[in-house]
Order: structure tokens, then sequence, then C-alpha cells
């Protein structure tokens, strides 16, 4: 065939490859074993039922004709109150664009703001598609490493560090995932420092803003940065509609009507029914409290569970889906400890190095599962750590 694109050939996997772990474990309890799944952020439980009934009406409804670019004017309006809540600053329709998922917020943000050959930097431990987003962009980028030991919270040090003359866009995500960590307000505004003084964008991925330890801080409302930041969120995780791919991006009106054009080129729009339903999940909270609360739970228990536990050290899981364990003292490759640990206790973890350096010694335990079952994997996981230098011999 004639060559394709560098564009689509350069976007490859990123990390380790600790996504085959989770993918051998997903084979196996597909064949019938007792497999754990702890690797995957994905719900356990179906997005709520009002929200499903919204859509099933609004399908029958008719409502399934073509849709404005930036999202139906019920839908931006909905988003624009939830980003209200989220970030803290007053948001009007004009500021806020839907999008296909988080993802593709984040997309349209990159494309937003970086030209080829322009740098950026991306705060690390990240979510996998960090890199490739912007490798699809033809940016360069420098990745930055948080700290585990200081929870993963970003240093500012650090980041002017990486900053180039071309630098124009930091990256940023708290609640974190893979981490937990929740950045704190004076991390959060020593970033913001250096966005004003290099007349920087900041990319800001709140996906899990209503699964935080705490208040919830948006660099967005920090003196100087509404004009400059750039929120990526999505209904996946705070409405638990992973597979409905319904997100948004604010940020100021200029930038957001800029990027209008971009739909018109990717989604030209976003289904009428799943965007009613969206709003109205948007409007009641649907499943917002709940999810908040289960997860909380979940996290209180697993962190109960595994608390002083052989060698083990919880770093960052203040927050989010994810609880991040330091297993160094154990075994240094966490590729290794998560292939031992699917082997010898049938419980799915992901390798920490498969979301950048700053996690490598550590695995990811994903709470989307029922507290019974997380109860069994802290209960397999601490069997494991006790025992380990007697399995890894």
């Amino acid at each position: 065939m004639p060559r394709p694109s560098s564009r689509i050939s350069g976007i490859v996997p990123s990390g380790k490859d600790g996504w085959e772990v989770h993918s051998a474990a997903w084979v196996r309890k597909e064949a019938g074993e007792d497999i754990i799944m702890l690797s995957i952020g994905d719900h356990d439980f179906d997005a709520p039922g009002q929200t499903i009934e919204a859509c099933v009406t609004a399908v029958r409804g008719s409502n399934h004709h073509y849709t404005p670019l930036p999202g139906l004017p019920r839908l931006r309006k909905a988003m624009a109150a939830a980003s209200t809540a989220c970030t803290g600053v007053a948001t009007s329709p004009d500021q806020v664009i839907a999008t296909q998922g988080g993802q593709a917020a984040l997309y349209a943000a990159v494309q937003a703001v970086l030209d080829q050959g322009d740098h950026a930097i991306v705060v690390a431990p990240y979510y996998a598609t960090y890199p490739n987003t912007f490798s699809a962009a033809g940016v360069e980028f420098t990745v930055v490493e948080t700290p585990a030991e200081d929870g993963f919270q970003p240093h500012a040090d650090m980041i002017r560090a990486a900053l180039r003359p071309n630098t124009r866009a930091i990256l940023i995500n708290t609640p974190n995932n893979p981490t937990g960590a929740v950045y704190s307000r004076q991390h959060l505004e020593e970033l913001a420092q250096i966005c004003r003084e290099h007349d920087l964008w900041l990319l800001s991925d709140e996906v899990y803003w209503t699964l935080g330890g705490g208040e919830h801080i948006s660099p967005r409302s920090l003196p100087g940065m509404a004009e400059r930041t750039l929120v990526i969120n999505s209904m996946s995780k705070s409405h638990g509609m992973t597979g409905w791919r319904m997100g948004w991006l604010t940020g100021p009106e200029a930038m957001i009507s800029l990027l209008i054009n971009l739909n018109l080129v990717t989604t030209y729009g976003l289904p009428a029914f799943i965007s009613l339903a969206c709003a109205e999940a948007l409007e009641n909270g649907y499943g917002v409290k709940d999810i908040a609360e289960r997860y909380a739970a979940r996290r209180t228990l697993f962190l109960d569970a595994v608390h002083g536990m052989n060698n083990v050290t919880v770093r960052g899981s203040e927050g989010g889906m994810f609880v991040m364990l330091d297993i160094s003292a154990l075994e240094p490759d966490d590729e290794k400890f998560a292939w031992a640990l699917l082997d010898k206790e049938k419980v799915g973890v992901m390798p920490g190095s498969s979301f950048g350096e700053a996690a490598a010694g550590h695995i990811r335990v994903s709470l989307c599962q029922p507290e019974p079952v997380l109860r069994e994997a802290a209960l397999r996981l601490r069997r494991f750590a006790s025992n380990y230098r007697r399995v890894a011999a």
C-alpha cells in the first residue's frame, strides 16, 4: 500500500508494556479463572437509571438528527454550570464546547494551542494517551516527573528546568490518574506563576474532580489563569457514563469559538439523543453523589486493608478511582511484580511504569470492583507481599 502519514504511524504505545498484563488477566478471566481485575478504570456498575431513561425518551422523541457543532444549547448550558462548580469560575455556555469524551477534549486542547514544532511539558505520572496526543499534533514534549516521596506533587523547579524558548503549554491532571494524587493549592499556585511569567497555556485535565479527597482546586480559579487555562472534563467518571463518550472543554470564549471549526472537520456534531440525556444528567446530578461516596468508601476500605503491608508504601491515593502502591522495596521491576501477582494470586493490576518513569516501582490498583472483591484482593496482595522474596526465588 502507499506510505501512511508519519502522524498516524507515529502513534505508538507509551511506557512499558504493562497493558499486556491487563490483557492477559482479561483473557484468563474470560476463560473461567478466578481472576480479580484491578487493572482498568471502568465502573463495575451501569449508568444511573434516570440517565438511561432520559436517553430512551430522547430517542423515541425523534432526537436523532444533526446537532449544532459546539453542542446543543441546552447541553452547553448544563456543561457551563458544571464547569462553574468544577473550576470555581463563573462560566457561560459560550466558554464550553461539547466533545466526544474527555479524550477528544484533550485532543482539541492540544490542537488549539500548539503548532507543529512547538514544545509542551507533560507532568507525570500521566494518563496513557497523553504522549501520543502531542505526537499526533507534531509537537515535541518533555515529561517532568513528580517525586513519589512527595505524594506525586508537581515541583516548580523541575518544571522550570524543562522550559524551552518554544514551550507553549503545560499539561496536568488532578485528581491524578494513575496516582490518585490531588495537587495542593501551593503547588498549583507555583505552577500558575510559571504560566503567567512565560505566557503559557495550562491544559488541566479535571475529569476526576468529583472524586477528590477533599476540596477540588482548579488552576482556572487562580489569579490571571482563566484566560490561559483550558479545562478538560468528561461525564465518564463523575456521572458513571464511560461508554457514552461525552466530554467538554472549557476556556476563553475566543478560543472556544475557534474550536467550533475543529468539530466541523472531526465530529461534525454529537448525537442528539445522547446530548439530551447528558444535559438532563448534568442538570440533575444523576449518580454524582452516589458515585463519589462509593469510591471514597472503597478507597478507605482498601487502604485500611493494606495498611502495614510488608515493605509496601501508599503514594498519592487521595482521590480518583485508583490507589498507587510503592512496591520497589520488594521488587524494583513493577512489571515483573505485576506478572507474578497475576500468576500466583490471580490479581490483575497495572505496572506503574506504564504511566511514566515517575511511577516506576509502583503498581496501580483500580477501585472499580465491589467492596467484597476489593477486600479479597487486598488479602491476596498482602499474602503475596509477605511471601514475595520466597516466591521470587
